[in-house]
């Protein structure tokens, strides 16, 4: 099985390569950002995109099943020509943008930065040039602290940290990889997760497993760093194994970033001394055979989990213990505000924090994915969109046999660049924002992904178990019927940015419940009302 990551993983090189610029005569030689140095489409380029050297250097340096590029002495050319790229490209103070111009993205630096490093040390360069861009960028992101709760960035800047103080043989960065380390067991809920803006994510949370996991696989020598990153990791495997879902596909709309994502490379390092960890990998590998994975082969975000994939083929356990079936029983993360149901064959996964969107399977078959209700509402003489799926504090009761979830729904952030605004943002940028891009990160975080604003319209959502299967009623109250132009629920609706989010995954054609023709029908001060028993008929 484990060949399927080999598999998934080459099938994107020859996109990659497509997306650089693989011209030495030219003055982008090495870019990854098709739509700056090719289509000219953008005035700067992405310095994310650099970290598309990785997935180029495994794929030169390890021999796997079926792979043409291995030793390919062309591929190791470009990956060079790519860590030269991503040091011409940075800013003096060795940061990178991401989305906007001087917006020095953490993220963005943090991420090319460890693919640089772990390519450097793989194919044997010898160039000070690099080291020195190595360092720079290292001592800025050592400094830099971004806006917002984003544990897996922490995570991966200890490891940049950690790989360039090895390859230097430096201790340079001792004191930041310290608070930084610090900053990660302190953002880990005693639930095990660890946070991600607004709550939970157990994509995201892979990320950050695999991230420590490396840490911890460098430190074995240092039995107290290895012990408190054992720890860490104990709860947080134990916690991603709740969120394996009975098809093989992990995540989904009912976290709290919306991603599909999962990095099996951080479990079968932690595997090696935490066997069950092996069984979270094996779960998702049978969902991969059976096309259940996402689809992350964008020009932005591929190389995430292209590498991964290749890690993780490299140091695949080969002895594994046999996978069991998932008990029954109820896994009530209060905290995270996330219910997962397992009883007779039916496996509930459930957002008290997002208005009850759930994901419902029966035995292997995904019965139902819901991110609750989605109405279109004439307000002020503007078409906008109120659902129900932001994350909020709603009102809860949870009993054995019965879920209620009430509130009121929340006005969808569907912002949109427009030339007006493009125009806004770069005089912005090239003014006061290259001084403080961290405040302009604040602003566009605030409009774009965290905080709920009310609409004026309430739900209660009812989930209660019955001798078939679960039966879910829901009830939308609206003051003013005719104001609504459409209303239905979809399987997958998001409305806050998250760059990981919205790829196409398998389970989405469920397709759209369309309930515009009963609200048609409704008069001043009725309710709109659904039920419905999900069960597979007998």
């Amino acid at each position: 099985m484990k060949d399927l990551f080999a598999h998934e993983a080459l099938a994107q090189i020859p996109k990659i390569l497509t997306l650089q610029d693989r011209n030495p005569h030219s003055p982008t030689y090495g870019c990854f950002d098709r739509n700056f140095w090719h289509y000219k489409i953008i005035d700067f380029p992405s310095g994310m995109s650099q970290e598309f050297v990785l997935p180029l250097a495994l794929a030169y340096e390890i021999d796997l099943p079926g792979n043409p590029f291995y030793r390919q002495t062309a591929l190791k050319d470009w990956v060079a020509a790519g860590i030269r790229y991503a040091a011409k490209s940075a800013h003096p103070d060795g940061s990178c943008d991401d989305y906007f111009p001087y917006e020095r993205a953490g993220g963005a630096a943090a991420f090319s930065l460890f693919a640089c490093i772990e390519s450097y040390m793989r194919l044997g360069f010898y160039d000070p040039a690099m080291l020195a861009f190595f360092s720079q960028r290292a001592d800025w992101l050592a400094d830099h602290q971004e806006s917002g709760r984003l544990t897996n960035h922490q995570a991966l800047i200890v490891l940049c940290l950690e790989l360039l103080s090895r390859l230097l043989q430096s201790n340079r960065w001792d004191k930041a990889k310290a608070q930084r380390l610090e900053q990660v067991f302190d953002w880990q809920n005693e639930e095990g997760w660890f946070q991600e803006y607004e709550g939970c994510d157990p994509g995201y949370h892979t990320l950050t497993i695999s991230c420590l996991a490396r840490i911890a696989a460098l430190n074995a020598d240092q039995h107290l760093k290895t012990s408190l990153l054992q720890a860490s990791l104990t709860k947080a495997v134990r916690l991603a194994a709740h969120f394996s879902h009975p098809d093989g596909s992990f995540g989904g709309e009912y976290t709290s970033r919306n991603t599909y994502n999962f990095f099996p490379h951080g479990f079968e390092l932690v595997g090696r001394w935490l066997p069950e960890a092996l069984a979270i990998n094996d779960r998702f590998l049978q969902g991969l055979a059976n096309g259940k994975a996402s689809c992350y082969a964008d020009d932005h975000i591929i190389g995430h989990h292209t590498w991964n994939y290749l890690l993780s083929w490299q140091d695949f356990v080969a002895e594994r213990p046999p996978l069991c079936p998932q008990p029954d029983g109820r896994v009530w993360l209060q905290q995270a505000r996330v219910l997962i149901d397992r009883r007779q064959g039916q496996a509930l996964y459930l957002a008290l924090n997002k208005g009850g969107a759930f994901k419902l399977f029966q035995a292997t078959q995904l019965l139902a994915s819901d991110s609750q209700f989605s109405v279109q509402i004439y307000q002020n003489g503007q078409l906008k969109n109120a659902v129900g799926h932001l994350v909020g504090d709603y009102e809860v009761d949870v009993s054995k046999n019965e879920i209620r979830i009430s509130g009121s729904l929340g006005w969808a952030k569907q912002k949109q660049m427009t030339p007006l605004n493009s125009m806004i943002l770069r005089v912005v940028m090239l003014s006061i924002g290259r001084f403080k891009p961290n405040l302009i990160r604040r602003i566009l975080q605030q409009l774009l992904i965290v905080g709920k604003r009310d609409a004026p319209l309430q739900f209660e959502r009812c989930l209660r178990w019955t001798e078939q299967g679960w039966q879910v009623q829901d009830a939308l109250y609206a003051k003013n019927w005719d104001a609504v132009a459409s209303a239905g629920i979809g399987c997958d609706q998001t409305s806050i940015y998250v760059v990981m989010s919205r790829t196409f995954q398998v389970g989405q054609l469920q397709g759209w419940l369309d309930l515009t023709p009963q609200v048609r029908k409704l008069q001043p001060g009725e309710v709109l009302k659904l039920e419905r028993l999900l069960h597979l008929a007998p």
